[in-house]
């Protein structure tokens, strides 16, 4: 298993703990570093984004369960075409087109699996 993988797997883990706890925005967050992580390998992608719309459903918010679909949709075009946002949380209150700072850590995991300079 790659370092990416590995990373994916502890932000899930971690999200999941924190869901269990009740920690809904910190089990948000995690889903969100999940995310970055995932961007350039659709099938982490599309689970990132299932997972989303699941939490989304368990917390009852509409618009992100919305948010959600319209990601769904949209993950194997933009990875088709290469239309990646870097750094971009996920989360329906984030365009989908907007590239965003990726946190330091997140950054040297992508370096080191080649997916940025």
């Amino acid at each position: 298993m790659s370092a990416l993988n590995r990373a994916y797997e502890r932000e899930i883990s971690a999200h999941l703990g924190l869901k269990a706890e009740g920690n809904v925005s910190q089990a948000w967050h995690r889903l969100e570093r999940a995310h970055i992580l995932s961007q350039q390998r659709l099938p982490l992608h599309l689970r990132c984004h299932l997972t989303m719309l699941g939490f989304a459903l368990d917390q009852d918010e509409w618009s992100e369960m919305v948010g959600q679909l319209w990601r769904l949709a949209l993950a194997p075009i933009g990875s088709i075409f290469k239309r990646i946002p870097w750094g971009n949380t996920g989360r329906a209150n984030v365009s989908a087109f907007q590239q965003m700072e990726i946190p330091d850590d997140l950054r040297q995991i992508l370096h080191r699996e080649g997916f940025l300079p």
